[in-house]
């Protein structure tokens, strides 16, 4: 007997890439830093809020590239000048994945008391018919 995974279920057609995204998923979810929460603040729209303390707005850049959201950070270390006693508030970078889906889209981002928000929105799927015409086979 042959192991039925998604992408190999009869009904579902076309959804590779789903069982794919999953696997990808479970590889790169263990990141701990910076920490975030995910909420739904309509019934179509999210807020991704991440803990960026520290960074400024152009410490961060968020790009959307292939369904791909991605926050990046990068603190630039100008303590060069400083002696410290003791550093237990390093500068660090991170990078945050999030896998949109195709009717998610950015609507903006804000900065607020060292959060990050991201605002997304799903939009309405078109619903659609297509007849499909059926044709004689060759005689």
């Amino acid at each position: 007997m042959s192991k039925l995974t998604l992408g190999t279920h009869p009904y579902l057609l076309g959804f590779e890439q789903l069982e794919r995204l999953v696997e990808h998923t479970a590889k790169t979810g263990n990141e701990g830093y910076p920490p975030y929460n995910i909420e739904q603040t309509t019934d179509r729209s999210y807020r991704i809020t991440l803990a960026v303390a520290g960074f400024r707005e152009e410490d961060l850049s968020i790009t959307v590239e292939d369904r791909q959201l991605v926050i990046h950070g990068k603190q630039h270390d100008d303590d060069a000048d400083r002696i410290f006693l003791h550093r237990g508030i390093a500068a660090r970078q991170f990078q945050r994945s999030f896998v949109l889906a195709d009717a998610v889209e950015v609507k903006g981002a804000t900065m607020e008391n060292g959060l990050l928000h991201i605002d997304l929105e799903r939009t309405a799927p078109e619903t659609v018919m297509q007849k499909i015409e059926i044709r004689k086979g060759a005689q």
